[in-house]
């Protein structure tokens, strides 16, 4: 094996990938071998952080094909750079609805409404309902890591943001 290369079990091993998923990857052009020791692929050691940044694509939800597109991508292609944008803004949408719910189940741990999903700060958490504590619930809100106790007036003693966003 080459100085520096990594056979295709060591690859799998770092990655958590499987061999088969990386031999897939190969043949979809994602990644490329270095060559072969015997009879297993070895791959470069900067064949990790290509699998990183597939990984992460496909936990996001690209396809094969985006990914591909992504990876072969020049400044010199507009079409493909409008796509990215729109699927940045996309991406962006869903962190807000991640981060809502996140906040929302870390509300829901330490609520002690009945039903929980009733709860106005559960509610408002996940954006099924506008700021504000008409109800008079004065139960702790737990989210992002802050503690924050509802006054009487319906104001909050440390203003927290439920929607998601910083």
């Amino acid at each position: 094996m080459n100085e520096g290369s990594l056979d295709i079990a060591e690859v799998a091993r770092r990655s958590g990938l499987a061999p088969s998923a990386l031999r897939f990857y190969e043949k979809k052009e994602l990644i490329t071998s270095a060559g072969r020791n015997g009879l297993r692929r070895t791959y470069r050691p900067d064949v990790l952080e290509r699998l990183e940044l597939i990984t992460c694509a496909r936990g996001a939800g690209f396809s094969i094909a985006e990914i591909s597109r992504f990876l072969v991508a020049r400044p010199g292609d507009p079409d493909l750079r409008v796509r990215m944008a729109a699927r940045a803004r996309a991406l962006d949408e869903q962190i807000g609805r991640l981060s809502r719910l996140r906040d929302s189940l870390r509300h829901a741990a330490v609520c002690d409404h009945e039903p929980i999903v009733e709860c106005p700060d559960f509610k408002q958490a996940i954006g099924n309902e506008p700021a504000g504590r008409e109800d008079g619930h004065r139960g702790p809100v737990h989210t992002a890591g802050a503690d924050v106790m509802a006054r009487p007036n319906g104001s909050r003693s440390n203003p927290v943001n439920l929607g998601g966003q910083s």
